[in-house]
């Protein structure tokens, strides 16, 4: 079965909007596009490198979609020359405008057609940007691996990466690392259910019985 990959850049409060420039995705009045700019050393460059090495199909929310088909079809790097011939699914209401090579719609049910993709054969699906089709696909349980780049910086406003929908579950760090810059990388898999537990005393207190009433 074929994974979902979310790889994104976040704030340490969990933003994600406009890493790449100023005039990325000024929404809302961001006023930090380009945050990420200052922070790449040799370890986070080839840490992206790794990321963009195995055999991958883009998925992109609309948005993200219209950011990189103004950009890497007129690129010639290392990571265009991937981006480029990758099949590239795109979750869109506009489904006769996607110009980019081996671009798809996803089609009006997004998470039905990408349930589908899932039980194919195909490389695993790599998720950039796109933060409203990352939360749609937590919300569906159909996430199978987040990798964060946190930065160390906190933007306050913008576009988040998590929202209150996503559906509960575990996962379990694989990999992590540090760039000499502050950034954290980190890979995470499913893991399961939740599991709780309780450090509450094994006899509560009369004034802890007393909270809980009136926290109810």
């Amino acid at each position: 079965m074929r994974k979902i990959i979310a790889a994104t850049f976040v704030s340490l409060d969990g933003v994600m909007q406009a890493p790449g420039g100023p005039e990325e995705d000024p929404v809302g009045g961001f006023e930090f596009g380009g945050w990420t700019f200052h922070y790449f050393d040799e370890v986070a460059g080839t840490a992206m490198e790794e990321l963009f090495s195995k055999p991958f199909a883009l998925l992109l929310g609309r948005r993200t979609y219209d950011i990189f088909a103004a950009y890497w079809p007129y690129e010639k790097d290392s990571i265009a020359d991937v981006f480029n011939p990758a099949i590239k699914y795109v979750a869109t209401h506009r489904p006769d405008s996607l110009t980019w090579e081996n671009t798809q719609s996803l089609g009006p049910d997004i998470v039905a057609r990408l349930k589908e993709i899932k039980q194919g054969d195909g490389p695993d699906l790599l998720i950039q940007g796109s933060g409203e089709l990352i939360q749609t696909l937590l919300a569906n349980g159909l996430i199978d691996e987040i990798r964060l780049m946190i930065f160390p910086l906190l933007l306050g406003k913008g576009k988040r990466l998590f929202g209150d929908n996503a559906v509960p579950a575990a996962f379990k760090l694989v990999k992590s690392q540090a760039a000499t810059t502050g950034v954290i990388m980190a890979t995470y898999e499913r893991a399961g259910e939740i599991r709780t537990g309780s450090f509450a005393q094994q006899e509560p207190s009369q004034a802890e019985l007393e909270r809980r009433k009136n926290w109810k």
